[in-house]
């Protein structure tokens, strides 16, 4: 693997920035975020990639590539919770399987930013439809893991909600906005661009540098939460992702698609839930532990994607296009 992939990734503004969160945790700064600030943060990437993805999606328009690219991104979020289940299934129970499994089969957005960064600073194109595919492995995920509790559970007493489940997987915060913000972008399209270009462009790797730098804050402190799981838990949160990723990328490799939407889709399957699927799980699954499901995907899988998964999945890619 060429060294420099790496070093280019590391040498990202945004990265070191995490860096810098964790190691204020480790020497015991006193350097945090205000907690409104990193939701503010959130909902601005989710906005302003949505919205660019709505004008590219526009520019492109519905073709055949698209919908196989969309049609893959469900078939993977619908299909990673069920063999994940059952690798965890090894050492721990149904409940914490499950809500595990969940979390893997759906999606980071910020990795996908942060891969997509990585992308423009290497001078790499990408197509914005790809963040409808981002939008459309949210919710799969949450779906199959409350399946899998309702399959592999014996209490009879136990009962779903399933309309409250089905809001939660498709009217969440994270989900809404991003889809909504993607609809007006399809909508307005280059004169929407142009008029918001200041706002979603010019503050974009500003605000993404600080959001990651509470990151990792956000991750060092978690790691500490993992030191009770062994090693299996800290093994499989490494080895899913590549696993993940290297399916991803041989299905884009058969798709067609080109260099760069083959890193985010692989980066897309790689990557794990912190926020919307933690959320959902904590409703409907309060049997499960958060402090596993939470841990695994953003102490662990988080920070090994932005650092060496991103630059890894490309290497594969660039061996097997070649």
């Amino acid at each position: 693997m060429d060294a420099s992939l790496i070093i280019s990734n590391f040498l990202n503004p945004p990265v070191l920035f995490f860096f810098l969160g964790m190691t204020a945790v480790l020497v015991k700064s006193d350097l945090e975020i205000p907690a409104p600030i990193p939701k503010l943060f959130s909902l601005y990437l989710l906005l302003a990639i949505g919205f660019k993805g709505g004008v590219e999606l526009t520019k492109s328009g519905i073709n055949q590539e698209v919908l196989f690219t969309l049609l893959a991104a469900m078939v993977m979020a619908s299909l990673v919770p069920v063999y994940t289940y059952f690798i965890l299934k090894i050492k721990l129970g149904v409940y914490d399987a499950a809500a595990i499994a969940a979390t893997y089969g759906s999606i980071s957005a910020v990795t996908f930013i942060t891969a997509s960064a990585f992308l423009t600073e290497l001078g790499i194109d990408f197509d914005g439809f790809m963040v409808a595919a981002l939008a459309l492995m949210e919710s799969p995920a949450i779906i199959v893991g409350l399946i899998l509790v309702n399959l592999f559970t014996i209490n009879d007493d136990r009962e779903f909600a399933w309309s409250e489940v089905l809001r939660e997987a498709f009217l969440n915060s994270s989900v809404f906005l991003l889809v909504g913000s993607l609809i007006i972008g399809a909508l307005t399209g280059e004169h929407g661009e142009e008029v918001l270009a200041p706002f979603t462009q010019g503050l974009f790797y500003g605000v993404l540098t600080f959001f990651l730098l509470d990151m990792g804050i956000v991750a060092a402190k978690r790691i500490r939460e993992l030191q009770k799981t062994g090693t299996f838990l800290i093994s499989f949160a490494i080895l899913i992702p590549i696993l993940n990723a290297g399916l991803g990328i041989l299905i884009a490799r058969v798709i067609g698609m080109p260099q760069g939407d083959a890193l985010l889709f692989s980066v897309l399957c790689a990557s794990a839930s912190y926020i919307a699927v933690p959320a959902a799980m904590r409703m409907t699954v309060p049997e499960a532990n958060p402090s596993l499901y939470v841990s695994t995907a953003l102490a662990v899988t988080f920070p090994f994607n932005i650092i060496v998964g991103i630059p890894l999945y490309l290497y594969g890619i660039e061996l097997l296009w070649s």
